[in-house]
């Protein structure tokens, strides 16, 4: 049984979380309240989160980001999201904002942020929870899409705007053609996080360190390549595992299948996360849960586990030190 009192004890990260994908259905039918003619039901807006596959999960993901319309509606998002984090036990995360998104449906990003940060302020007054962005492009938009959102990621980087990003489908936007942006990003000061080895094989990983990710999404494909896991071991790249994501996409037939336990005895660095936890009916908790009900986990490992997960954060190296002290006080009072 998961020491589920110990999971939420423990001060932790979430590294790979979309804002976008926090929206709970009660949230979707307040915010088709504000914007539609006929606004969803409770049963039809829970009917959006349910689909087959990966494809299922993009058009999902498609409906209830047409309801995100003004600067108010991403301050509400925020905020539930981050008041959801503290329940949870995190103390820092990480953002996705899936900017390529909002500049598909033609929409000026620039106010929308205006109401992203406020959420962010009143959350981390509130809560204390501490937030940095990551601008998300998406992939199979093509690289010249790519590029207004990394140059807004640069603008906004005094702004808690901590990185960029590419998310979206693998198999149509490899990455490669993306390295002079990655590039630009690195010279501009921007972390770098790709998604990678989520619906693609080991080859897609490799293309993601090429163009200079320092983080990996997923990871799902690395265990096929035997060269690859020695590399992201050996090089400590931190891995954002999604276990519940990658069963409901259809990455993954079931959840025994995934290779956390195999990676993790590799030595590599992995975090666990929760994705997109609205639409996977799942928490960065229950990801834990999963880690110690599944794979038998220890709660020596449950510790590992969060404490990895402040490592691989992109947090200044004073704040990241605030953070390690307060998971080290914390994870010894949880072993007396």
């Amino acid at each position: 049984m998961a020491n589920s009192e110990l999971i939420r004890s423990l001060p932790k990260a979430e590294l790979h979380l979309h804002l976008e994908g926090t929206i709970e259905p009660e949230t979707l039918v307040e915010l088709s309240r504000r914007h539609d003619a006929d606004p969803l039901t409770t049963e039809q807006a829970h009917r959006l989160y349910e689909y087959a596959d990966f494809h299922g999960f993009m058009m999902a993901f498609k409906a209830v980001t047409q309801r995100l319309l003004i600067a108010d509606d991403f301050e509400l998002i925020t905020y539930r999201m981050i008041e959801r984090l503290k329940a949870q036990g995190v103390v820092h995360a990480e953002v996705y904002i899936s900017v390529g998104v909002v500049h598909w449906r033609k929409q000026e990003f620039e106010p929308l942020f205006e109401g992203i940060e406020r959420g962010r302020e009143r959350g981390q007054h509130d809560f204390g929870v501490s937030v940095l962005w990551i601008f998300d492009a998406v992939r199979h938009f093509g690289v010249e899409a790519a590029k207004p959102v990394f140059e807004l990621a640069v603008r906004y980087k005094d702004r808690n705007v901590v990185g960029v990003g590419i998310g979206g489908d693998e198999r149509k936007g490899p990455a490669e053609p993306f390295k002079a942006l990655y590039q630009y990003a690195a010279e501009n000061g921007l972390r770098r996080t790709a998604h990678a080895g989520e619906t693609t094989g080991p080859e897609s990983i490799w293309a993601a360190l090429n163009i200079g990710a320092e983080r990996l999404g997923h990871g799902l494909s690395a265990p096929s390549d035997a060269e690859l896991i020695e590399e992201l071991s050996h090089r400590q790249i931190p891995v954002e595992i999604c276990m519940t994501s990658n069963v409901l996409t259809g990455c993954l037939p079931e959840i025994h299948q995934h290779p956390l336990r195999r990676l993790f005895e590799d030595g590599l660095l992995v975090t666990l996360n929760s994705d997109d936890p609205a639409m996977f009916h799942t928490s960065l908790v229950r990801e834990y849960e999963i880690a110690q009900d599944v794979f038998g986990f220890t709660d020596e490992h449950v510790r590992e586990l969060a404490r990895n997960s402040l490592e691989a954060s992109f947090l200044a190296a004073e704040d990241k030190v605030r953070v390690l002290d307060r998971f080290d006080q914390a994870a010894h009072s949880s072993t007396r």
